[in-house]
């Protein structure tokens, strides 16, 4: 806000990026409507030159809530440090299913870890509900925290990953689950629906059980293939085509 102000007050041009669902995420803790939000963030993005969303169905959302100025700037993966690769870190007795992220209310993780699934339930990364889930679920593998080549290989061991947000705006644990060649499970909503090919490299279902069952039979292949196409050279490469024209007089005073 402070550098919206500033911006404005000296007739600097800027841009702004939509990334989380504040107004949901809010609303799930505190009984703040979301139309209220909605017209802060509104208020916020629209004095900008532009507003970048990551997806199509975000930027259709966002449109008919009266955002303007919306420009699509999409996500990428590392897929040397995120890559299929040999391992069974949770062992061989089962699939293993498999969430990476916040442990929190916003994240819907009862949705998943209330599943009757075959095999194991793994959830790494931490969060304000992670006590209360693991009381609540003491037969799910909570392993905290992990980066790295550690998170890779976390991922690289899990044989569907499990993405029961309804929230996200994105998700780029999509793109490294996929990278690592595991198919993704998850619900029809903003984010998996523009990322993950409805039976290739995923199944997305209102009934979260039967997608995480359908995505064991996938191709691990085509998963990775799908995610070689969000390098982070095309984000970058986006990201400046959305911004060089719309700066140009400035730069070309500069």
């Amino acid at each position: 806000m402070i550098a919206r102000r500033y911006c404005l007050r000296h007739g600097f041009r800027f841009t702004t990026s939509y990334h989380t669902r504040f107004p949901e995420y809010l609303a799930a803790r505190m009984p703040v409507p979301t139309d209220w939000s909605y017209a802060f963030l509104r208020r916020f993005h629209n004095s900008g030159s532009a507003c970048f969303v990551a997806t199509p169905s975000l930027e259709e959302e966002l449109a008919q809530r009266g955002f303007t100025g919306l420009r699509r700037w999409s996500r990428g993966v590392d897929t040397d440090v995120f890559h299929p690769r040999s391992l069974r870190r949770f062992g061989d007795d089962g699939p293993v299913f498999l969430y990476v992220g916040r442990v929190a209310v916003e994240k819907n993780l009862d949705a998943f870890l209330s599943l009757d699934l075959p095999g194991r339930k793994v959830v790494v990364g931490d969060g304000p509900a992670r006590e209360a889930l693991q009381a609540r679920y003491p037969d799910v593998l909570f392993a905290g925290v992990l980066t790295g080549e550690a998170l890779a290989g976390a991922y690289a061991s899990a044989d569907v990953f499990v993405f029961p947000s309804l929230t996200d705006t994105f998700g780029i644990v999509l793109l490294e689950a996929l990278a690592c060649g595991v198919p993704v499970a998850a619900f029809p909503v903003t984010g998996p629906k523009d990322i993950v090919e409805n039976g290739v490299t995923g199944v997305l279902s209102d009934d979260l059980g039967s997608a995480a069952r359908q995505a064991l039979l996938l191709s691990r292949e085509a998963c990775r293939k799908a995610a070689e196409g969000y390098s982070w050279a095309a984000s970058t490469a986006q990201f400046l085509a959305n911004v060089i024209p719309m700066h140009k007089g400035s730069l070309m005073a500069a």
